[in-house]
């Protein structure tokens, strides 16, 4: 188990990222998750019955000293970090022409800033294992909706994923935007409803995710976007 690889997943909680993080943990890595409720990584933690190789680390994504308490935990607690998969994000759901502002701040700070702080927090270790650097993005990264600042906030993910592939590559680590369709998560609880159609499970997106972080050494894959059938756009 000591020599096993070391995952820190931010948002790990729920959704995409706990479905990352439960495929790691079969896979006999040893996985931390950040989130800030610590009663949803304690329920988390509880449902997988506590496992070894997991630690939770409560903090906020979008607070430098926060995700650098969490990269240095991560690393005294397992003595290395092969992977960081920036996963954690929210919506509100309205447009830059009819919304209300007051949530645009936190969803923009968590969104763009918070996986920039996580690979400034990480590459020093990432440096030492020629570890992985995976970010969460969305089809709305790729596809313009009218009025959607949710999208633009997944188009700088986007755009922050190549722009960090041009420079740590040279350092042997590898970059993956991993950018979902449609996934039934509790992205939609504050949309009051899911959307029309088939949709995909968090678990098929981990099982991408988890399918870029082992390649074989030397293979970076940069971008994987998945749909599920019958999405148009």
């Amino acid at each position: 188990m000591s020599d096993s690889q070391v995952a820190l997943i931010t948002g790990g909680g729920s959704g995409i990222g706990a479905a990352v993080a439960r495929t790691l943990l079969d896979a006999g890595h040893r996985v931390a998750v950040t989130g800030r409720g610590e009663q949803r990584l304690r329920d988390f933690a509880e449902g997988l019955g506590r496992p070894e190789g997991l630690l939770t680390i409560a903090g906020d994504t979008a607070v430098y000293d926060d995700v650098r308490a969490a990269v240095d935990t991560t690393v005294k607690a397992f003595g290395r970090l092969d992977t960081v998969v920036a996963n954690a994000g929210s919506a509100t759901h309205d447009t830059v022409a009819e919304g209300d502002p007051e949530g645009w701040r936190d969803m923009v700070l968590t969104n763009v800033l918070g996986p920039a702080l996580l690979i400034r927090a990480s590459i020093d270790a990432l440096k030492e294992t020629h570890g992985r650097i995976v970010l969460v993005g969305s089809v709305a990264g790729f596809v313009h909706g009218p009025g959607n600042l949710y999208g633009a906030t997944k188009w700088a993910v986007t755009g922050l994923a190549e722009n960090t592939r041009r420079q740590v590559t040279e350092w042997g680590v590898g970059v993956t935007l991993v950018a979902p369709g449609r996934t039934e998560t509790p992205f939609w609880d504050s949309y009051g409803s899911l959307p029309p159609g088939h949709l995909l499970t968090a678990g098929q997106i981990a099982d991408s995710v988890v399918w870029a972080i082992r390649q074989p050494a030397g293979v970076d894959v940069n971008t994987v976007v998945i749909r599920p059938v019958g999405q148009p756009v």
